[in-house]
């Protein structure tokens, strides 16, 4: 079959080559043309639109650039009409996504969405719209199956590919030669994958980790960018930025600063204690918290229900408080067990391994009865 794919960000392009992974193992003639990146490109097929022109995070920040996604709502559009897929698949993003999903409806296409929109987090009332645009929604969180219920509709879990992909991963014995790096230990720097969270976070990571000269701090590189884009927030700071790595930092991580996404959730399930940051558009801010139904922001305290990882969200966020609780991480053991217990409570929870398989698998089902 065809399968049209829509990834939008760095997460997606990760979650969506696994994916084509598994549909190529029960589909060995599959035809893949998609918007995602260089993971999914490396799994074959045509990559269309890369996600680096994409990403754009916050009310404000769309705003500005609505003309930039104006054009590529129109050209995805267009691009399926003329390719006519037998499938698409959309892979979270959902700014952008259900509105093809809406397009691609009226056209008759089927439309599988791997990865719900986080609509139980704000404007819930969005799951009827779900309902009506999408034939069949694949969930990574189990809390995920009540919330459709309540609405009317039926769900598949699929479990968390996060585990996938984390299952998949060969350690490098050689990373620290690689790098170059010193027998200090890691302070793992993940300032996010969008030019906004990276322009926002970065500059405040490099001022905490001149605070702690006894570890070193490492950078992990969005594959969107280059080694000239990130200089210019190092003030000069000798912080090593690695690229296509980030599996491998965290495997050799001591502690971790992390702008809160699905890389918070990474780091838990490498066993690395963290501390989650955030800060955007002050109005933006002000709008996500005004519309929020979830108590927390990091994926780790949401699957939990608990705050196991410090979170400093804005307006709650400085560099103060943030280099404050990387100081417990890094001087107080008995914070830093506490927190890799309630990992082990954390790993219970996720479950095994299997997602991208077990969705390949409900995928080609659902659209071999159509």
């Amino acid at each position: 079959m065809k399968y049209y794919l829509v990834a939008g960000e760095a997460s997606g392009d990760l979650h969506g080559a696994n994916l084509m992974k598994a549909l190529k193992e029960k589909d060995p003639k599959a035809e893949f043309r998609f918007f995602g990146g260089d993971k999914m490109l490396a799994e074959g097929g045509e990559l269309v639109k890369h996600y680096a022109d994409m990403a754009f995070m916050g009310f404000v920040e769309v705003i500005a650039n609505l003309p930039v996604i104006l054009k590529n709502l129109s050209f995805c559009k267009s691009d399926i009409a003329a390719w006519q897929p037998d499938v698409l698949i959309l892979i979270d993003f959902s700014g952008f996504n259900l509105k093809i999903a809406k397009f691609a409806k009226s056209k008759g296409i089927i439309v599988c969405y791997y990865i719900s929109p986080k609509v139980w987090a704000w404007n819930q009332k969005r799951a009827l719209k779900i309902k009506r645009i999408v034939d069949h929604m694949f969930c990574i969180f189990p809390f995920e199956v009540d919330f459709y219920k309540k609405w009317g509709m039926d769900v598949d879990y699929v479990g968390n590919p996060l585990l996938d992909a984390i299952a998949a991963f060969n350690p490098d014995p050689d990373f620290y030669q690689k790098y170059q790096l010193s027998d200090k230990k890691i302070v793992a720097l993940l300032p996010g994958s969008r030019r906004q969270e990276i322009s926002r976070m970065l500059p405040d990571m490099v001022e905490i980790a001149k605070n702690w000269p006894d570890y070193q701090f490492v950078i992990a590189g969005a594959p969107a960018f280059d080694q000239l884009y990130y200089d210019q927030y190092l003030d000069g700071a000798d912080i090593p930025i690695i690229f296509n790595a980030t599996y491998d930092l965290l495997n050799n991580a001591y502690a971790a600063i992390v702008t809160s996404g699905t890389a918070t959730l990474e780091t838990a399930l490498f066993n690395v204690p963290e501390v989650v940051v955030y800060k955007a558009n002050r109005i933006s801010i002000a709008i996500i918290r005004a519309l929020g139904k979830v108590r927390f922001a990091s994926l780790v305290n949401l699957i939990m229900d608990d705050e196991i990882v410090k979170e400093l969200i804005q307006p709650y966020y400085t560099i103060e408080k943030a280099n404050a609780e990387l100081g417990l991480i890094l001087t107080d053991q008995k914070h830093y067990k506490r927190i890799l217990n309630d990992y082990d409570r954390l790993d219970e929870r996720m479950g095994t391994p299997g997602a991208s398989e077990k969705t390949a698998g409900l995928i080609i089902k659902y659209a071999s009865k159509q």
